[in-house]
């Protein structure tokens, strides 16, 4: 058997380390090792071998012990759990996972879906009201469109509350029986190696109920598929992510929850002639040597049609002249971008003596 490694090496911190430093580097380790976010072989025993450091070095008792006699405090006979274990262990998942840190917000939201509670919390159903989910989709669009400002038909499924269950997926006038899985708890647990964890029940999905007779509409599932129609106005200005929100048009929320939001996002296609940076407009123009030289009256596309534009005498190849406010409109605020020509001189070739000679 291997010889066990001593628990503040396991942890990475000094024998005088305070319990905020052996909380701290348990959290890191625990986080980088857990068997579901690590798939490597060997993280599930590192993982265990942390979790064991930790609950030693976290009691003050068992540190003290373990400080004056090392492992030897903790071998059967010496008050310790099954398997030479220092008594068994639960696991909090939000401790590790639900926090502000690396993993925390959605991370955390995996790991609640993945094992519900843990460790104590058996007292605790799923009952209580949840926000629906957010939906999105998304609308393509030209840089026309997006530059003018558009409307857009979409038609789109999402769930409601059941009119006449009003949710409970319940047949009305009847009554609910106890759940006989999780006996009522809305929770079930299981135990993994020295730990255990709870999760939502499978059968009443958290409730701790189940319905004696099923509603004839939504057949007890509580919700309803129903399509929507709805006009959305794509302001002007718009560029590829742009959101556009409407609030309570998501899916419905869970015992008496909110509704989640519908969110709308732009894509706009690439253009065959402008380039989009920002609000402003770039495009790239040829004129002749004579134009160059002499300079000249042009004709340029623009987003609202076609403009006159004085080139100066004398300009070179990648001299820019820029066009105010012929630009994007800007989202928020007033005004538009620029529109910025960079001249490209056409230099001819395949001339004569005489030709050159005039040059």
């Amino acid at each position: 058997m291997a010889e066990k490694r001593d628990y503040y090496e396991v942890l990475g911190v000094d024998k005088s380390a305070t319990q905020k430093q052996v909380k701290d580097a348990y959290r890191r380790l625990a986080r980088k090792l857990h068997p579901d976010v690590n798939p490597d072989p060997q993280a599930s025993e590192k993982f265990k071998e942390v979790g064991e450091a930790y609950e030693v070095l976290s009691n003050a008792e068992k540190r003290a012990k373990y400080d004056r006699f090392g492992h030897a405090a903790f071998q059967p006979g010496t008050g310790a759990g099954s398997g030479g274990y220092p008594g068994g262990m639960t696991i909090d998942i939000e401790d590790l996972f639900g926090g502000q840190g690396e993993f925390g917000g959605a991370f955390g939201d995996i790991f609640e879906g993945l094992f519900g509670t843990v460790g104590g919390r058996s007292g605790r159903t799923r009952t209580g009201p949840r926000r629906g989910h957010d939906l999105q989709f998304v609308i393509d669009l030209t840089l026309e469109e997006a530059a003018s400002g558009t409307k857009r038909t979409l038609r789109y499924k999402r769930h409601e509350t059941c009119p006449t269950c009003r949710g409970s997926g319940a047949a009305p006038g009847t009554q609910p029986m106890k759940c006989t899985v999780c006996n009522g708890s809305g929770m079930v647990g299981e135990r993994r190696g020295f730990m255990v964890f709870q999760q939502t029940c499978p059968r009443c999905h958290g409730s701790g109920k189940i319905n004696t007779v099923d509603c004839s509409e939504c057949h007890g599932r509580r919700f309803i598929e129903k399509e929507e129609v709805l006009t959305v106005d794509i302001p002007p200005g718009v560029d590829t992510n742009s959101k556009v929100r409407f609030e309570g048009k998501g899916e419905a929320g869970d015992y008496g929850g909110p509704p989640g939001d519908l969110y709308i996002i732009a894509r706009v296609a690439e253009h065959n002639f402008f380039v989009r940076k920002g609000d402003n407009l770039y495009c790239e123009i040829p004129i002749n040597t004579y134009e160059a030289t002499l300079g000249a009256k042009i004709r340029v596309p623009t987003l609202n049609g076609s403009t006159t534009v004085q080139i100066p005498a004398g300009v070179s190849s990648g001299e820019q002249i820029t066009l105010k406010g012929k630009g994007i409109p800007h989202l928020r605020g007033w005004g538009s971008g620029d529109q910025i020509i960079t001249l490209k001189v056409m230099t001819p070739s395949g001339l004569s003596t005489k030709q050159k000679q005039l040059f």
